[in-house]
């Protein structure tokens, strides 16, 4: 439950949090924007469904902060001192869950649509990770607004239940797909569905700690931290994985775009090297290094 008061630490504790969130997400979407030319048309798509994941999570997290700073008021003076519900407003946990609503099954999406895989085997795995997905988030949303233990411990239940769904889908049935997939890409994508499972791990903690007896300010603040944590890997960390494997089989597919690629980042470097350098020599030179004008 939403607390009555924070001290001043923990608003500040969430109000850095969803900050960190907001930026994280909104420069992690123009990255993966702007890294379009560096893979194949074919995988491009993935990219942009990434970008618009943080880009939904951007938004909503930035409502997140706007409901939590009207939500929560104080009358110290320069606000060091306690914060307290205010008069009319409430904390509106809704943003979060249709931030999950919208993202979770893009963030399935674009793994699938990366992977570039034959378009039957692509429609089936869609069609059976995306509802489960959807489903998965609805029916937690019903239990996380509940003050009723009695409620979270049946939606939580129902909810798990998709959750199990996918993570069989992901590691099962997903890995007979990777033989024809480069070794490289093999190994990114286990390391992909161990960050979902590490990530996804933290909401259901987060959902039963009141079942565990633990409520209150401090509960509650480890709880938006602890979401904040998961949505920046679960979605940032997410996309720039991504993003790895579609550079990774775009060399593999193409070997000329490869050494493009490849002679394109050697430029960069020695750029960055020659910088480096002449910003060296430029911060070693003094005045009395500069001859004087002859008259």
């Amino acid at each position: 439950m939403i607390p009555e008061q924070l001290t001043q630490s923990q608003f500040d504790t969430v109000y850095n949090f969803l900050s960190l969130v907001i930026a994280a997400q909104l420069f992690g979407a123009i990255f993966l924007l702007a890294v379009q030319p560096r893979v194949l048309a074919r995988y491009r798509q993935a990219l942009v469904i990434s970008a618009i994941v943080c880009g939904i999570a951007a938004y909503h997290y930035f409502r997140i902060f706007q409901s939590f700073k009207d939500a929560f008021v104080t009358d110290a003076a320069g606000g060091r001192g306690i914060y307290v519900q205010a008069a009319g407003e409430s904390f509106n946990e809704g943003y979060r869950y249709v931030d999950w609503l919208l993202t979770v099954p893009l963030l399935l999406t674009e793994l699938i649509v990366v992977l570039a895989l034959a378009r039957k085997l692509r429609n089936s795995l869609l069609y059976r990770l995306i509802p489960a997905s959807a489903l998965m988030i609805a029916l937690g949303y019903p239990g996380e607004i509940s003050g009723d233990n009695g409620i979270r411990n049946i939606f939580g239940l129902l909810s798990t239940l998709p959750f199990l769904y996918i993570l069989y889908v992901l590691f099962v049935e997903l890995t007979r797909s990777l033989d024809r997939q480069p070794a490289a890409v093999r190994t990114t994508v286990s390391r992909m569905r161990i960050l979902l499972l590490a990530t996804w791990g933290v909401y259901p903690i987060a959902y039963i700690i009141p079942l565990l007896g633990f409520d209150g300010a401090a509960a509650w603040v480890a709880k938006q931290g602890g979401y904040s944590i998961a949505d920046i890997l679960a979605k940032v960390l997410y996309g720039l994985l991504i993003y790895k494997i579609a550079r990774l089989k775009s060399f593999s597919d193409d070997p000329e775009f490869a050494r493009q690629e490849i002679e394109h980042d050697d430029q960069d470097a020695a750029a960055a090297s020659n910088g480096g350098r002449a910003l060296k020599v430029t911060t070693t030179i003094g005045p009395k290094d500069i001859a004087a004008p002859s008259a």
